[in-house]
């Protein structure tokens, strides 16, 4: 070997240890900042007493939530099942990083999420409050999150339990299926005024989980189902999802989520892995690129921002990172990571908790914290985190 070659050898050799230790370095800093947050979220929102946590931070002068069939209710003295589940969702992500430290976190975790479990009205399925607390209407998407948390724990863990609970939760939400608008369940138990994405989408992705880890045919089946029926029903020219069809006269309601475009394309990407069906990626390439164009503004220093509530945000982001493992196509990721990037340094109160709004368009430094958008941030971080690695 001449001294010229030993000499580019040697180059190369440095270059790519140097490109390694930056990987690693920004993989550290992502899973740092996802331990951190979780650590200052459930410091400030856990309640002992109850092993679960408050709606809001600070718990007082809560504003009044809007999420619900029957008009706006009060904060309660714990969260409703839907901000819970964000952090089990979270802390899902978290034992991919490190399983060691996170596994009684996810065990204690999914233990509490079962106080929402209603085994008086059946099939059983989970309510929007804690059973022992109060009686509440039982939501199908809140139940799609719910089975996706169990099919997640098991995949991380194989322990059966899991997936026993996921298939509980899919048998109540198709319990919900019936012959309008040609199929798909509506938001919640009891009423059939519409068939929304946000039902129909997260159901979609849950019986595809459950596929993926069992192969049984029962769930790729009413998966494509499911997805058939969002389709056919709600998919848009502009390439996302509308959010519902009226039962009684078809109508659409064309408001756009991030969260059920994210949703399909989560769907998209796993029918492309278990087909093999090439125009599923094209669906799912189709549908990442619609919302960039869709949610996407361009800000003053550059950045394209997706504008939406964090968590939804956070919902499209998993359909990102699952398209960038098959296609390598860094451009939706990126995007998002640029946001939440800047939000960590330009919005965040005093406490640390991130504003709703990422851009920081207006002052949050005194508002209350919403449970449900600070577990985002967790989960996020550490998805980053795992596409780092």
């Amino acid at each position: 070997m001449n001294k010229v070659t030993a000499l580019i050898i040697c180059f190369l050799f440095a270059v790519q240890a140097n490109s390694q230790d930056k990987k690693d370095e920004s993989y550290a800093t992502y899973k740092n900042k996802a331990e951190l947050f979780y650590n200052l979220v459930y410091g400030l929102y856990y309640l002992p007493q109850y092993n679960l946590f408050s709606e809001y931070y600070p718990n007082t002068n809560q504003p009044n939530l809007n999420y619900f069939n029957d008009g706006e209710k009060s904060a309660k003295e714990v969260s409703f099942l839907w901000p819970f589940s964000g952090i089990t969702s979270a802390v899902n992500i978290l034992y991919k990083i490190d399983k060691k430290k996170y596994s009684a976190s996810l065990k204690n975790l999914i233990e509490a999420q079962k106080q929402y479990r209603d085994t008086v009205r059946k099939p059983i399925g989970y309510q929007a409050y804690p059973t022992r607390l109060e009686k509440s209407d039982r939501y199908y998407d809140d139940n799609g999150l719910v089975g996706i948390d169990y099919i997640e724990a098991y995949a991380n863990t194989k322990e059966a339990h899991y997936l026993n609970d996921a298939k509980e939760v899919f048998e109540f939400i198709i319990s919900g299926w019936n012959n309008d608008l040609e199929g798909g369940v509506t938001w919640l138990e009891g009423v059939h005024d519409q068939k929304p994405a946000c039902s129909n989408g997260k159901a979609t992705v849950l019986a595809l989980k459950i596929y993926e880890e069992t192969k049984d045919k029962y769930y790729l089946d009413w998966g494509l189902k499911f997805y058939n029926w969002m389709y056919s029903h709600l998919r848009a020219e502009e390439n996302i999802y509308w959010n519902d069809m009226k039962t009684a006269d078809r109508s659409i309601l064309k408001t756009a989520w991030t969260y059920n475009t994210g949703t399909m394309l989560q769907a998209a990407v796993s029918l492309y892995k278990i087909t093999g069906d090439k125009a599923y990626l094209k669906e799912a390439q189709s549908l990442a690129e619609g919302s960039y164009l869709y949610f996407g503004k361009k800000q003053s220093d550059g950045r394209v921002s997706i504008l939406d509530n964090p968590w939804f945000t956070t919902v499209l982001f998993r359909g990102y990172q699952d398209l960038y493992a098959v296609d390598q196509n860094p451009k939706y990721v990126n995007t998002i990571i640029n946001n939440i990037d800047y939000a960590w340094a330009n919005a965040r109160d005093g406490k640390g908790l991130f504003y709703s709004d990422w851009n920081a368009g207006k002052d949050e430094s005194k508002t209350s914290k919403w449970l449900l958008n600070q577990a985002a941030i967790i989960e996020i971080y550490g998805r980053i985190a795992l596409i780092k690695k």
